[in-house]
């Protein structure tokens, strides 16, 4: 039984891995894609190829998380801790787009970029699997965030924001006035529109929750090579 117990549970971590492997490869050809299409002036929502990838992507999103549940030894609460890669498993660009609603630019824009939230928790257990010690998993995961979020912010702040601020002439300025930002510092730009004013909020927010972990880093880090010394020159003595 125990044996039996064991050869599932690795069975479903290898069915994990394979889907998080694949999410996140697809998560990064939209990076690309979005990236590419924003350099070029192109707005990416409108090509064909990207609009099948993500409803693709999307589809695998539900299938991840449906059979997360079904494996899943106290399913309600898997599905209460777990909502929230639901809600951006939905392909509301797909769902927009059949039913002929129609929004403003700037939801659209973002809206496109929801399912990119689950590529990042899929980057996250994968940055889990490449760091051997817990704290150092840790750090790369959040630092991994952190600068995914602030490349992201930057391109939609230069979206919306170039041709409307004079101060954003090229992408640039927006991912210097990004990284300011996400520092507290400030930059010597100012949004004009909506959504660049909710991102300078967001951005400066999650700079103050996330730096201070930075510190906590490093300070385990200096504790535990200070215990190392420690115990090497106690192991001295004794000899």
């Amino acid at each position: 039984m125990k044996m039996a117990l064991s050869e599932f549970s690795l069975r479903e971590k290898g069915i994990y891995g394979v889907l998080h492997i694949i999410i996140l490869l697809l998560s990064l050809f939209l990076v690309i894609s979005i990236s590419v299409d924003t350099f070029k002036g192109i707005p990416f929502y409108t090509q064909a190829v990207f609009m099948k990838v993500q409803f693709a992507v999307c589809v695998l999103f539900l299938l991840d998380f449906i059979l997360e549940w079904f494996l899943a030894k106290h399913k309600g609460r898997y599905f209460a801790t777990h909502f929230v890669f639901l809600l951006v498993a939905i392909p509301y660009q797909s769902i927009i787009s059949w039913a002929g609603w129609t929004f403003s630019d700037e939801i659209t824009y973002l809206l496109r970029f929801i399912p990119l939230v689950r590529g990042g928790y899929a980057m996250a257990i994968v940055v889990g699997w490449l760091t051997y010690n817990k704290a150092s998993g840790l750090f790369v995961t959040y630092l991994t965030t952190l600068l995914a979020t602030v490349y992201f912010s930057s391109l939609a702040f230069y979206v919306m924001e170039h041709g409307t601020n004079t101060l954003v002439t090229g992408y640039g300025d927006a991912l210097w006035w990004a990284f300011m930002d996400v520092t507290t510092v400030g930059s010597n730009i100012i949004a004009v529109t909506v959504t660049g004013r909710v991102l300078s909020v967001v951005l400066a927010a999650l700079g103050m929750m996330m730096f201070p972990i930075f510190t906590v880093y490093v300070t385990s880090l200096v504790q535990k090579r200070n215990q190392q010394k420690e115990e090497y020159y106690k192991q001295l003595n004794l000899k």
